[in-house]
Parts: structure tokens; sequence; C-alpha cells
């Protein structure tokens, strides 16, 4: 009877044969949990529903474009100093048109200053561009040329033929005056003329008899066959890139009579000095 009963509970726990591997193995009722769970476990694991590779694909997406919205941004980021320029111009022609002097003579002044910075940063940012030199010159034309000759109008039939003499003249200094040698402008560089028309009109109040000496003086330093150094203030001495930030409180946090007089003996000092004081030494 022992051995009979004995038999019985040796026999109860005992489990089935489980395949593992398609081969038939007795194991116990541990060894048959421990495999099922980790069975359960892969199964979780193991990523069917593709959730772990859109998340991932996803990731990729967005670092590519934001790899690609930097290069955007470093490529255009001188242009979007032309547009800017261009948009100054165009803003000061309206105000011309509209009477508010003031301001025309304002926004031909932040030209300026965007105008010295959009090479230094095409530089920079190794992006220079074709596309980049087209639209610096069309920035230039509409601010130095257009914007500023509107400064000159007046209903006097001279005074019209005076601007559009100073059009022409800007058209000139930009189009044909390339002079080959690295470094060096044939003829003043039209922001500097603006500017000098610009501190002009705003120091004596639009005096038309003294707009129209500085104005006639200008045409002729333009269209001059003088040499004048490449004007880099912002990848040269030190002290220039101070000049440069000065202009920039001046034109925004200054009233406009020291401000005048700031520019207006920066661009001076480039007619009087241009070798001794802003020759380019990068």
């Amino acid at each position: 009877m022992f051995g009979r009963r004995h038999l019985a509970l040796l026999r109860s726990s005992v489990q089935p044969p489980v395949r593992i591997a398609s081969l038939p193995v007795t194991l116990p009722a541990a060894a048959v949990l421990c495999v099922e769970t980790q069975r359960a476990t892969m199964i979780l694991l193991t990523p069917s529903s593709g959730f772990f590779q859109r998340t991932n694909k996803l990731f990729l997406r967005e670092r590519a474009n934001w790899v690609q919205l930097k290069e955007f941004a470093r490529k255009n980021a001188a242009n979007a100093l032309s547009v800017a320029n261009m948009v100054m111009g165009m803003a000061s022609i309206l105000s011309s048109l509209n009477g508010h002097h003031y301001a025309a003579c304002w926004l031909v002044l932040i030209g300026y200053l965007l105008d010295l910075a959009d090479g230094a940063v095409a530089r920079r940012l190794n992006a220079c561009s074709v596309l980049g030199a087209k639209l610096d010159d069309f920035a230039d034309f509409t601010t130095f040329g257009i914007a500023t000759s509107l400064l000159l109008r007046t209903p006097s039939f001279l005074d019209n033929l005076l601007c559009m003499c100073y059009v022409l003249s800007v058209l000139v200094r930009l189009v044909f005056f390339s002079t080959g040698i690295p470094f060096m402008y044939r003829g003043l560089p039209c922001i500097y003329s603006s500017a000098i028309l610009s501190c002009t009109s705003l120091l004596t109040g639009g005096n038309m008899a003294v707009l129209r000496v500085t104005a006639v003086a200008m045409i002729l330093f333009m269209v001059s066959q003088g040499f004048y150094p490449h004007d880099r203030v912002l990848e040269s001495q030190a002290w220039k890139k101070v000049v440069y930030v000065g202009g920039v409180v001046m034109v925004f946090c200054s009233s406009f009579p020291p401000a005048c007089v700031y520019y207006l003996l920066w661009s001076v000092s480039y007619i009087l000095f241009p070798t001794a004081l802003w020759s380019c030494k990068v």
C-alpha cells in the first residue's frame, strides 16, 4: 500500500511533456511558469505595432528640419540685413513724399548701419553669394540713391533736376566704378554721401541752399576717379568697431543733434583721411 500511495504522489507532482525547440521534455511546474513568463516578456518588448520605429523616424525628421533651418538662417542672415536696408529706404521715400522730413533722414541713417553690417555678416558666416551682391546693390540704390535724392526735392525744376542727377551719380557709382583692386573703391561710396546729406539736412533744418551745395559736392566725389579704401568697419581694428557701436547708440538712444554731428564727423573723416584712418586692415 505504501508503495502505491507513494507512486501516486510522485505522478501527481510531474507535469505533462512540454515541447521546447521541437523536443518533448518533461519539466516541473516552476520551470514551465518561467518559460511562459519569458515568452510573454519577449512579446511585450517586441515593437510589433511599429510605435518605436515611428517615434525614431519622427525624431530624425525633426532633427533634419532643424539642421535645414539653421543652414537657411546662415545663408540668408546677410540677405535679411540687405532687405532691411531696402525697407528703410522705401520707408524713407514714403516719409519724404508725406512731408515727414525728420523721419526720412533718420531712416537713411539706419540704412547706413545696416549696409555696413550685411557684408561683414556674409563674410563671417561664409555666405557670400551672387544673390547677396545683387540685393546689396538694389538696397543701396533704394536707400542711398532714390531716398536720399528726395531730401532735395522741392517744386523747383532745378531742384528736381538735381535730384535726378544725384540718383544717376549713385547708379553710375554702383554699376560702373569697379576698380579690380582688392579692398579699394573708385569714387566715394554712396553710403557716405547719403549720410552727409541726411545729417546736413537735419542740422540746418532743411536749408536748401546748403543742401544744394552739399549735393553737388557729393555728386562730384562719387563720379570722381579717386580711390577710397574698403571700409570693413566690423572686420578691422577694435576702435572702428567701437565707432560702429557708437553709431548704433547714437541713432537709437540719442537726440538728433549729437547723432547728426557724430555721423557727419564719421563720414567726413572717410573723405578727408581715407587711407590714414579707414584703410582695411583685417
